[in-house]
């Protein structure tokens, strides 16, 4: 890119912290051939960081890796490759049980509308998140994630027309799915069909709350020690990355490294999720509504994003990929008028 275009990138990234909501950030943008990565604050090029939900483009990957090599449909009941009683008592609507006719396209659109163990508060009127983000850190296992959510009542019957309901159950029971299939455990299925394909230098799953590599969580103006929860995401929320890593992953997960290019079509079936996100199957999509994009020169972005303040997305349209975060719990949408500012830069 040139320099006039880098240093305006730069400045956005510069002006973004205030040591007051964002202490540090990190992104890198490929468009049209030409790569810009930079950092401000307490962040450098290549620090690791909590890629959050944005892992769930990893499951995704593996979920489509899988079903090209014949080992299972997205049509395929869950209760096909997780045990009965993992799966009891998860799903009862309105007095039907629906545990046994939940499928992976449902887990992977968030349409199985099984309870979020994660955010969705509990009967005490407080969420997990809420405790983590109180400074109380805490592990968990995949069954104790599945009991929270089976204490909650589901939001509707799966597959039910127009509904989504982020859960990140979803891609826990996933998770487990691709670890039953493969007999391996999702931290090698990461590293044999991803990581190691890319040659990503700076990406794991985060397993060891000793392990102080990845920058610490901010929320709001403080630090967030939670290494023992970072341990326990996993499939929906576990993978440490960089930027630089990133962006080689969501541009090889839209181009056909990953799995056939040809499924990404078959993805695109969006709900209503989270204002202006709409969730597909796996991906989600950013479409700026008219007031904020008059020109309608905003492209749509598909890719993922976290609560961390991290993110990846993709514009066909434009050929353009982008990866960073900002590092805020507190913010996450800050990220988003970040990606925005520079997306407008670049493609100046």
């Amino acid at each position: 890119m040139t320099i006039t275009k880098n240093k305006a990138l730069q400045t956005v990234l510069d002006k973004l912290v205030d040591n007051k909501k964002v202490f540090g950030t990190s992104f890198a943008i490929k468009y049209k051939g030409e790569v810009w990565c930079s950092s401000a604050g307490n962040m450098r090029n290549d620090q690791a960081y909590f890629i959050a939900s944005t892992t769930k483009l990893f499951t995704t990957a593996i979920i489509l890796n899988l079903q090209s090599q014949g080992k299972l449909n997205l049509t395929d009941k869950i209760s096909r490759y997780i045990d009965a009683s993992l799966t009891k008592g998860l799903h009862t609507y309105k007095g039907k049980d629906y545990s046994g006719t939940i499928t992976i396209r449902h887990l992977l659109a968030h349409t199985s509308g099984i309870p979020d163990y994660f955010q969705k508060k509990g009967a005490d009127g407080k969420s997990w998140e809420d405790q983590l983000t109180s400074g109380n850190d805490r592990a968990w296992t995949l069954e104790e994630a599945l009991d929270h959510s089976k204490s909650m009542k589901p939001v509707f019957a799966p597959g039910t027309k127009g509904k989504a309901h982020y859960s990140d159950a979803n891609f826990q029971l996933l998770g487990k799915i691709i670890e039953n299939i493969t007999q391996q455990s999702y931290a090698s299925n990461c590293k044999e069909m991803i990581i190691q394909i890319l040659q990503l230098k700076h990406t794991y799953l985060y397993q060891d709350p000793e392990d102080k590599r990845p920058m610490h969580l901010y929320f709001k103006e403080r630090e967030l020690h939670i290494p023992k929860a970072m341990t326990s995401f996993g499939p929906d929320g576990g993978i440490v990355s960089t930027s630089s890593d990133m962006l080689i992953f969501i541009e090889a997960f839209f181009s056909g490294q990953l799995f056939p290019k040809d499924y990404i079509e078959g993805l695109k079936q969006w709900n209503k999720i989270f204002f202006p996100i709409r969730s597909g199957i796996g991906i989600h999509k950013i479409k700026l509504p008219w007031i904020f994009n008059p020109t309608g020169s905003f492209p749509e972005l598909i890719g993922h994003s976290g609560l961390s303040g991290a993110l990846a997305y993709h514009s066909p349209k434009k050929d353009l990929y982008i990866a960073g975060t900002v590092n805020q719990v507190a913010h996450p949408d800050i990220s988003f008028k970040t990606m925005i500012k520079l997306v407008q830069k670049a493609m100046k």
